[in-house]
């Protein structure tokens, strides 16, 4: 099971199931997040020449399996990254689900593994185990997924999780299931990644604290005979000019206040997620220390948990710091913006003409279109020629 690339970049943009705005901390310029509009998203981002999406999980978020299932049929390409919850899901089902996804999207399924970091959270879904044992938990069941969708008949028992005679009866379309993706701080996630998985991802971080997580990854990986793909989750704020685009991330958080920071700082801090920790510490909740590294702004990070950090700034500048990263190893990007829907457009047409993509958009033209009027318009493709069914 790989997760293919090469030294081209996998570009993703995520799905808000959990809403979507022009503004943070405040429901001024907030929209809804329906089908509809999740549909407008997903299309954009298959017809821009996107790798796929990610979609987010947790009692905040629509569900995650029913959302792609909802909108793989509307897609061509795109593949979606779609969370599977040890200790929530049993190995057994998760694995036929993603299975079934994989043959439903005609493999174009990939699988976030997400531990979960807020107790509180947990506990709503019954989850009553501590940092370590939600890594022990998640080392089992992967244990047993893996071997499911590899064609295994599995007996397996465990400190946590024990089956007999488990098996998937229906194959994924993918060589021993969808590549696995997984994020985690911790020595024991890391130890967790090390052994099973196939993409490791990292919130965005400055590039020196980034090139510093991943070598003791990369290490941990070469100690168990496995080489990893390396992805990163950053927001980004891309305009023609750099003054535009600070503009742009001031306006983003105009409406937020004091309180709302505290409030959020406040649940972030109950959390038991190393990578939180980290995230919160880059800008320790004060809005006046936001600018953390050349075009890296952690401006987001005052009220959303999680990733927290967006590049910021031209064209020219937005990609020269995708390509630090990529210096460090990283070839899968998971980007995204506020609305998602218009920021998808700007940073596809603004930033992913100057990156080596794995995947282009299903027409490109460097022609001009005249209209009916005499406008001289961008976009010349014209419709191509279709055989009849008849």
């Amino acid at each position: 099971m790989t997760a293919k690339s090469d030294n081209n970049l996998n570009v993703f943009w995520f799905l808000p199931t959990h809403g979507d705005g022009r503004y943070l901390g405040t429901t001024q310029g907030g929209r809804p997040v329906d089908l509809p509009y999740l549909q407008q998203v997903a299309v954009a981002a298959d017809s821009l020449g996107y790798y796929g999406v990610l979609i987010p999980t947790g009692k905040s978020c629509e569900d995650s399996w029913l959302v792609a299932a909802a909108l793989a049929p509307q897609t061509r390409n795109l593949r979606y990254l779609v969370a599977v919850r040890p200790g929530l899901q049993p190995p057994t089902l998760a694995a036929r689900m993603a299975a079934t996804l994989d043959r439903l999207s005609e493999g174009r399924l990939l699988i976030n593994v997400v531990t979960g970091g807020d107790p509180v959270e947990n506990k709503g879904d019954g989850i009553f185990l501590n940092h370590t044992e939600r890594y022990e938990v998640t080392d089992e069941f992967l244990n047993v997924y893996r071997r499911l969708l590899a064609g295994e008949k599995v007996d397996y028992e465990g400190k946590h999780i024990k089956v007999e005679g488990a098996e998937v009866l229906f194959p994924p379309v993918q060589e021993n299931g969808p590549p696995l993706y997984f994020g985690g701080s911790s020595d024991a996630a890391i130890d967790v990644a090390g052994d099973h998985i196939d993409a490791y991802l990292t919130w965005g971080e400055p590039p020196a604290q980034v090139a510093e997580k991943l070598e003791v990854v990369k290490a941990r990986a070469k100690a168990k005979g496995r080489e990893l793909q390396y992805g990163i989750r950053l927001h980004v704020i891309v305009r023609e000019t750099e003054e535009e685009a600070w503009a742009a991330a001031d306006k983003l958080i105009a409406h937020l206040d004091d309180d709302t920071i505290a409030q959020a700082q406040q649940i972030f801090s109950r959390m038991d997620s190393t990578g939180q920790a980290r995230m919160s510490a880059l800008h320790k909740g004060n809005r006046d220390n936001l600018v953390i590294s050349p075009n890296l702004w952690a401006g987001v990070g005052l009220v959303r948990g999680g990733a927290g950090t967006a590049l910021v700034g031209n064209p020219q500048q937005v990609a020269e710091r995708i390509r630090e990263y990529q210096a460090l190893g990283i070839t899968n990007f998971i980007f995204s913006g506020y609305p998602h829907l218009e920021e998808a457009h700007r940073f596809a047409e603004l930033v992913m003409p100057l990156l080596p993509l794995s995947t282009r958009p299903r027409s490109q033209s460097g022609n001009v279109n005249t209209g009916p009027f005499g406008e001289t318009i961008g976009g010349a493709a014209r419709p191509t020629k279709q055989v009849s069914a008849s």
